[in-house]
């Protein structure tokens, strides 16, 4: 069984505590790694290496910063499969997923060291003469990033990247369920020779690690993804600092009458069950018109039903395990809900085998105000509701306190531009499923899906800086805006 410990101002240790606890393989249950149980003090201790790092770091030329992120992706890039095999055993989702998620951490990297060369402000002219106004971006400072394990490696380098290249020194707190993986990343990045104190990660407990990094007055800005319950907890106890959150959704595909409902059913599959459900962006909802509701249910249930669940690793495998045993109890309650509520189509049952697995599940007659169709599960589960209009379709799609990504399956561009000019999300797919972000565009949601911040792109050199307007008189006299004289 392999050790993971802290990474502290470019040391690997034990922690202050010496206490460690395991990480699981959820294909099988058994341990795979004994990872260091960080504490406050061991928080505590990164902060200050950071704080220590900080003002040699920003001040380096932002293209100098961003040559580490080239040699950063280099690295990945070059240990991709090797990477994606030790996530798909430690996450559990299938390899050619997990080829992704390293994809998309060697494509945010490459992209936001681009950004080293521009971090861009902007220009105006000035209302006065012989005066300049522009504004130049800041580092924020020292930042916190406290990651989740859906995504282990993809997550944390669109935060780590852009923060990076904007100058902030960084306390990483990844996922408890996917601590490897994160060390495998902080390793690439140490081995990139980023130097010492600028990126400082500690694993464990949110009650300890993760506390003191939100409440901390010397961390300025914090990164966290995770769940809804967490982020207002966070919002509750940051006290002035720069917050952005991204907290979940319950995402809908429309299908309209006049859709591919082939191409539809494929998009519902991918988003419904791609990562076994467990994603921010799954297609938890399908939105369907009654006119050929029974047959994309015919075609939906008859290709989930044929899904194969096992080891992510092998290449029979189609759906791969739930993370933890919690996350099976979970899906086993809404299934139970789901029964009283809706007709259960297919799955429901979770496997009396080694490891966490749990059928897809299709819900059919499922209503727009059950609680399987608001509540987010973050499992296998699929709720098929069927709508009369268009109009009705957006209104249910609306009906949720999340708003992260949307999808509509039409070949009417009227309905298109309809629903992406109504639907209440940040994100909204046309002919496609509700997942596939690229690094090169803004991330994120709305209403309970977060506070209105966004990631990747140039929005992640948003979050992770800050503005500052200059103003230059070259007049030789005192000049008052607005008129004054």
């Amino acid at each position: 069984m392999k050790e993971s410990g802290l990474y502290i101002n470019g040391k690997w240790s034990r922690g202050s505590g010496r206490k460690t606890f395991m990480t699981l393989n959820p294909a099988t249950g058994n341990p795979i790694a004994d990872v260091v149980a960080g504490n406050t003090k061991d928080a505590q201790e990164a902060i200050r290496a950071a704080e220590k790092a900080l003002p040699a770091w920003s001040e380096t030329p932002a293209p100098q910063r961003a040559e580490y992120l080239f040699e950063i992706s280099r690295r990945l890039k070059k240990d991709k499969e090797k990477l994606a095999n030790h996530l798909s055993e430690e996450m559990g989702k299938v390899m050619k997923e997990a080829r992704g998620d390293v994809q998309e951490a060697i494509d945010v990297f490459e992209y936001m060291a681009g950004e080293g060369r521009r971090l861009f402000g902007h220009t105006t002219p000035s209302e006065l003469r012989n005066k300049i106004a522009y504004t130049v971006r800041r580092p924020v400072g020292v930042v916190g990033l406290i990651t989740p394990w859906n995504f282990p490696m993809a997550i944390p380098a669109w935060k780590i990247a852009p923060a990076l290249v904007c100058g902030n020194t960084i306390v990483f707190k990844p996922s408890s369920d996917t601590p490897r993986t994160a060390a495998e990343l902080v390793q690439c990045i140490h081995d990139a020779g980023v130097p010492d104190g600028i990126i400082n990660m500690v694993t464990g407990s949110a009650s300890d690690v993760g506390k003191e990094i939100v409440t901390n007055k010397k961390i300025r800005g914090i990164s966290f993804t995770g769940s809804h319950t967490t982020g207002e907890w966070i919002t509750q106890h940051a006290g002035i600092k720069k917050v952005g959150l991204e907290l979940g959704g319950k995402n809908a595909i429309i299908v309209m009458d006049d859709a591919d409902v082939d191409l539809a059913v494929d998009g519902i599959i991918w988003g419904g069950f791609g990562t076994t459900g467990q994603r921010c962006t799954a297609a938890s909802r399908v939105i369907v018109h009654e006119k050929i509701a029974k047959e994309l249910e015919e075609k939906l249930v008859q290709r989930a039903s044929k899904l194969r669940l096992g080891d992510g690793r092998k290449t029979t495998t189609d759906v791969g395990p739930l993370i933890n045993e919690r996350a099976v109890e979970k899906s086993i309650l809404y299934s139970q809900i789901g029964r009283k509520e809706a007709k259960l189509a297919c799955g429901g049952k979770a496997l009396d085998t080694k490891g966490f697995f749990f059928e897809p599940t299709v819900f059919t007659h499922v209503k727009s105000n059950a609680r399987i169709a608001h509540e987010e599960i973050f499992g296998p589960i699929v709720s098929v509701i069927r709508v009369k209009s268009l109009n009705e379709a957006i209104r249910v799609c609306n009906d949720s306190q999340y708003g992260l990504s949307s999808s509509i399956y039409t070949n009417n561009i009227a309905n298109a531009m309809h629903a992406i000019a109504k639907i209440e999300t940040g994100i909204t797919y046309v002919n496609s499923s509700t997942i596939g972000a690229e690094v090169h565009l803004p991330f994120g949601g709305v209403k309970g899906t977060g506070n209105g911040t966004r990631e990747a792109g140039i929005e992640g050199i948003h979050e992770f800086s800050e503005t500052k307007t200059v103003y230059i008189d070259y007049s030789g006299k005192l000049q008052k805006a607005q008129g004054i004289e």
